[in-house]
C-alpha cells in the first residue's frame, strides 16, 4: 500500500497570515483573464516580429493513455491549422507531482478508453497495462522515428502497445528500425529537461507561445487560441476538431432510483468551479446528490509543488470562465480555515445545512475573496449559510469529523481515485455504475445518466 494511502488524519498547513495574502494575491493575478490576454498578446507580438510559424511542443509518454489519444490529434491539427509540432518524449513521473503514480497509470488507460469515442478518438486496449518489455520495444521504435512519421506510423506503434501485439511490435521494429536503450535514454532526458524548463510536469501536454494545455480535455483551448489568431488552413472554417462535450441537462425522466456521490475538499479550485455544475446535473437529472467532502491533499502530507500550482492557478481559471462558474477571487483557505469549516459542517448537517455551509465557504474562498482564517470571514460564511453564528462558534474546534473525512477518502480509493473532485454513480441497489475523477468528466456522468433514463 502507498504511502498517500495509509494517510490518516489531518496537518494543519497554515501558512503565516502574509504568506496566506500573497498565496492569494499570486493566484487570483494568474489566473486573470486580462493577464491572460496580455501575455498571449505579447507573444504573438514577439512571434511575427521574429518570423516564427506556429510551433506547439508536444510532450508524450509511451504508456499513458492520455498520450495515446493526444497522439491522434497530431494529424488533424496538422490538416486544420497551420501548425508545426515539435514532438518530445518524455519518460513517466515518480515524484511529488504524481503522488500515486500507479492509480494514475491505470487510469489513464481506464479513463481514455471511456472517452475516446466522444472526442472522434479511439483507444483499443487490453485489459491491462502493457507489460514493461513492449514499452521498452515501443519506446526504442517511436525513438528512432523522425517527426513526419511520428504522426501516422508513431501512431501505428501506439495502437500496437495498448493491444499488447508484441508480434505486431516486432514487425514495426523490421520495417521502420529501432533505437538503441543507450538513445531512447538520451531522448527522454532530453524531453525531460525542455518540459522542466518550460515549467511543467505532465504528459500528454501541448505548449504554445507560453501556455499549456493538457491532453484532449484541453485541447480546445489551444484551438479557440489558433482561431482567434487566424491559424486556420486555407480551406477550413472556426470549427474546433476537439470540442468541450458538453453537460446534458435535457433528461427523458427523473432518474430518482441513481445516486451520485460527489467528492469534494475545501481547498480545491476545480471542486469550486464545478460545484455549481453538479449540484444543477442533480436537480436536471433527479439524482440523489450525495456530498461527500474529504482533506485538501496537502493537508494530508501529499506536497503541492511549485510547478503544479502555478498551471492549475491558470488552467482551472480558464475551466471556470467556460462553464461560467463563480471563480476568480481567491483568498487560500488552507489549514485551520479548512478544519473549522469541518468541524462547523458536522454541526451544520444536525441544522440540514450541511452543503449549504460547503457551498458559502467555497463561494468566500474561491469567488468573493473572504479572509476565512479570520472569524469574521467565517461569520459571513455561517451567515451566507442561513445559520447563526452565536451558536456556531461553539463548535469551531470539534474534531467528530475525522471519521467521517477518512472513510470518504478510503471510499475513493475503491474506485482508483486519490483526488478531487470525484464522482461515483450508484445504483437502486447501491452497486457502483462508474467512478470518475476529475471536472473534466461531469459531461461524462451526465451522458451515463441519460442513457440509463433511455
Amino acid at each position: 500500500m502507498s504511502k498517500v494511502t495509509q494517510q490518516r488524519g489531518a496537518s494543519s498547513s497554515s501558512p503565516s497570515p502574509f504568506k496566506r495574502w500573497l498565496t492569494s494575491k499570486i493566484m487570483t493575478y494568474l489566473g486573470g483573464e486580462q493577464r491572460l490576454l496580455k501575455v498571449r498578446k505579447r507573444r504573438e507580438a514577439k512571434r511575427i516580429k521574429e518570423g516564427r510559424r506556429h510551433v506547439i511542443e508536444y510532450f508524450h509518454q509511451v504508456d499513458d493513455g492520455y498520450s495515446h489519444l493526444a497522439l491522434q490529434l497530431l494529424e488533424k491539427f496538422k490538416a486544420h491549422y497551420d501548425v508545426e509540432f515539435i514532438i518530445h518524449l518524455v519518460p513517466a513521473l515518480r515524484d511529488d507531482n504524481f503522488p500515486e503514480p500507479e492509480l494514475w497509470q491505470e487510469m489513464s488507460r481506464a479513463d481514455a478508453q471511456r472517452i475516446a469515442a466522444h472526442y472522434g478518438l479511439t483507444f483499443n486496449c487490453a485489459e491491462s497495462l502493457p507489460p514493461p518489455n513492449l514499452v521498452a520495444k515501443a519506446s526504442c521504435i517511436l525513438s528512432h522515428l523522425s517527426t513526419e512519421d511520428f504522426y501516422t506510423k508513431g501512431l501505428l506503434v501506439s495502437e500496437c502497445l495498448w493491444r499488447c501485439d508484441e508480434a505486431a511490435l516486432d514487425n514495426f521494429a523490421e520495417q521502420l528500425g529501432t533505437a538503441s536503450k543507450q538513445q531512447v535514454t538520451h531522448q527522454l532526458d532530453l524531453g525531460s529537461a525542455r518540459r522542466k524548463a518550460l515549467k511543467h510536469y505532465s504528459s500528454a501536454t501541448f505548449w504554445y507561445e507560453g501556455e499549456w494545455y493538457w491532453g484532449v480535455d484541453r485541447s480546445y483551448h489551444l484551438e479557440q487560441r489558433l482561431i482567434s489568431l487566424a491559424a486556420q488552413n486555407q480551406l477550413h472554417d472556426n470549427s474546433i476538431i476537439a470540442p468541450r462535450p458538453e453537460i446534458e441537462t435535457n433528461f427523458p425522466t427523473k432518474a430518482n432510483q441513481l445516486t451520485l456521490e460527489f467528492f469534494a475538499s475545501l481547498r480545491s479550485p476545480y471542486t469550486a468551479m464545478i460545484w455549481d455544475a453538479t449540484f444543477k446535473l442533480a436537480e436536471d437529472s433527479g439524482v440523489k446528490l450525495v456530498v461527500r467532502p474529504v482533506l485538501p491533499m496537502v493537508m494530508r502530507g501529499v506536497p503541492a509543488t511549485l510547478e503544479k500550482g502555478l498551471y492549475l492557478a491558470t488552467d482551472v481559471a480558464r475551466e471556470a470562465r467556460t462553464v461560467g462558474a463563480d471563480y476568480g477571487n481567491f483568498y487560500d483557505p488552507i489549514g485551520t480555515p479548512v478544519l473549522q469549516a469541518y468541524s462547523l459542517y458536522m454541526w451544520a448537517l444536525t441544522q440540514d445545512k450541511g452543503n449549504e455551509l460547503l457551498t458559502a465557504f467555497l463561494k468566500a474562498a474561491f469567488a468573493r475573496g473572504i479572509n476565512t482564517n479570520r472569524q469574521s470571514g467565517l461569520r459571513k460564511v455561517v451567515e451566507s449559510a442561513g445559520l447563526t453564528w452565536s451558536e456556531a462558534k461553539q463548535h469551531l474546534h470539534d474534531d467528530d469529523w475525522k471519521d467521517l473525512l477518512e472513510g470518504n477518502r478510503l471510499a475513493m480509493y475503491q474506485f482508483g481515485s486519490w483526488g478531487v473532485p470525484s464522482y461515483r454513480l450508484l445504483d437502486a441497489s447501491g452497486q457502483q455504475i462508474m467512478g470518475v475523477w476529475g471536472q473534466d468528466r461531469l459531461w461524462l456522468v451526465a451522458k451515463k445518466i441519460s442513457e440509463l433514463l433511455d
